[in-house]
């Protein structure tokens, strides 16, 4: 039987299958107007064509808990009532395919507010619609404008952002909330000393840069439902210290290790294990499953399930991950975007059962004349 196919349950939620639709932001909804940040037409046919196409799990993009947390402009967001409709017909498109729905609650912190990265992924000023981005410290993300550096009072208001959204993704219809807790956006930001150079209670320490981290978790945890799990995703290493030549300090694998520690204390029930995002100048060696050692690292020293990322485009690579420990699911990207149906064709070569749509099946499994 294929470990790939093999149901996982979270809490009391049960996940059909082990190859997850991972979120990937399409910069696809309104800029402006009254439907700013809700999910469009085309959203609704990504992800739930991922949903027909066989994922366990949908996962809906970076969502930004309020305005100036958004990467873009274009981006999804989850602060008001017409955000929360709009994404109710999506959680049960879905939910009509056998998969479950999950939403990344996000805040871009540094990197807010660029255009759309096919057009120059640049600084977008107030008035291209842009906004100035905030952070832990006042340090730019290389080629970005400087961000405000947040107060104590404005970091207790984003806490209670983030369990605001949760409220709501919940009232939507979502049965997975992810903390984004990775690639250089808030969060990630205040857990790095690359970025955090604070002295008060939220930088210096270890124990001070997960701070936020926690207090978000503590706040989504609080509001979402005792049965129903709610994941973060990290940036296991910024790729600062694993290069001899680069002097600068930043979050290691080892940090990753503690974090999901203190994760799994606080109520997380999976840790989305991804890499960099921190600085644009890291050196990375990528290739297949070059970020899944992380995963692995995690899972089998802290005891908490993982999934892994990065770069997994074949069924038997994705079934040796589960096979072989190193994670409980996977996440594909790029490979759900070049295929939507990867996940019924894995299951062909893996011998396990498709999950076709009635109105696909009784055409796909008739045999050729």
């Amino acid at each position: 039987m294929s470990s790939l196919f093999t149901p996982l349950t979270l809490r009391s939620l049960p996940i059909p299958n082990r190859a997850w639709m991972s979120p990937m932001c399409m910069y696809s909804a309104a800029p402006e107007g009254p439907d700013t940040g809700a999910p469009t037409d085309f959203h609704l046919t990504h992800l739930a064509s991922r949903a027909a196409g066989g994922a366990g799990l949908v996962m809906a993009e970076a969502t930004g808990v309020r305005p100036d947390g958004r990467i873009s402009p274009w981006d999804l967001g989850l602060w008001n009532d017409r955000q929360q409709e709009a994404f109710t017909r999506i959680t049960a498109a879905i939910k009509t395919h056998g998969a479950v729905p999950a939403i990344q609650l996000a805040h871009a912190g540094r990197k807010a507010s660029v255009d759309k990265p096919w057009l120059s992924d640049r600084y977008l000023t107030e008035s291209e619609g842009g906004w100035q981005p905030v952070a832990p410290s006042a340090i730019a993300y290389d080629g970005l404008a400087v961000p405000h550096e947040l107060t104590v009072e404005e970091i207790q208001q984003l806490v209670r952002d983030f369990a605001d959204s949760a409220q709501r993704a919940l009232a939507a219809g979502f049965q997975v909330a992810e903390v984004h807790g990775a690639h250089g956006y808030l969060i990630n930001s205040f857990l790095s000393p690359a970025s955090n150079h604070r002295t008060d209670a939220y930088g210096g320490s270890f124990e001070n840069r997960i701070r936020f981290a926690l207090e978000v978790v503590d706040a989504v945890r609080a509001v979402w439902p005792e049965d129903l799990p709610v994941f973060f995703r990290t940036s296991a290493t910024d790729w600062l210290t694993e290069n001899p030549e680069d002097e600068r300090e930043g979050w290691t694998g080892e940090d990753t290790v503690r974090l999901a520690k203190e994760l799994h204390a606080h109520g997380v029930d999976l840790v989305d294990v991804s890499t960099g995002g921190m600085v644009r100048d890291a050196k990375i060696v990528a290739g297949p499953n070059y970020q899944v050692p992380f995963a692995d690292q995690a899972r089998n020293q802290v005891g908490i399930p993982t999934a892994a990322v990065g770069i997994i485009t074949e069924p038997q690579q994705a079934e040796d991950i589960i096979t072989g420990g190193q994670a409980d699911a996977v996440f594909l990207g790029r490979e759900l975007l070049r295929n939507p149906y990867w996940a019924q064709h894995a299951a062909l070569a893996l011998g396990a059962e498709p999950t076709w749509p009635d109105q696909y099946a009784y055409v796909v499994k008739r045999r050729k004349r």
